[in-house]
């Protein structure tokens, strides 16, 4: 079964609803998750948060964060994953910031860099993933990455 459906199914099992926030994936996690049919009954929307201002007006990520560590951190990824919760009033939050490249790396934040974060009620947590590939590649990458790490989170989660 593939991992948009199996999230599905668990959502649906607990009786969850999701929210994403996305930078580097540009929609694309939004668009595995609606690929289901009946997402409807547990996907409560997104934010293409891609401009720093948008995270902030829209997420509620902290500019100092943004300033500190940038917008490619753990840092913002956890404060979008929340946000997107928060925002939409959902059971769990799940966010990509990164580089999709094939420009914008760095040493430091290298092309196909992200970190993907979980945001629920009784915590949150992050995940970096590297990927390799053009940038379509490096997006679907890491949108799979965020739904693997979303099963994951929603396995161990009471």
């Amino acid at each position: 079964m593939p991992l948009p459906d199996q999230l599905g199914s668990s959502l649906r099992t607990k009786g969850w609803t999701i929210a994403v926030a996305e930078s580097c994936t540009g929609g694309k996690l939004s668009d595995m998750i609606t690929s289901v049919p009946g997402s409807s009954d547990y996907f409560l929307g997104g934010v293409i948060s891609y401009s720093n201002s948008a995270k902030v007006g829209l997420l509620g990520v902290d500019q100092e964060s943004l300033r500190s560590h940038g917008a490619v951190s753990e840092k913002v990824a956890l404060q979008m994953a929340e946000g997107a919760r928060t925002a939409f009033g959902a059971d769990m939050g799940v966010s990509t910031t990164g580089v999709a490249g094939p420009g914008g790396g760095s040493s430091e934040k290298p092309v196909g860099l992200a970190y993907i974060a979980v945001s629920t009620r009784d915590g949150s947590a992050c995940r970096k993933v590297m990927s390799a590939g053009a940038r379509d590649e490096i997006k679907r990458k890491s949108s799979e990455s965020a739904l693997a790490f979303a099963m994951e989170y929603l396995a161990e989660s009471k």
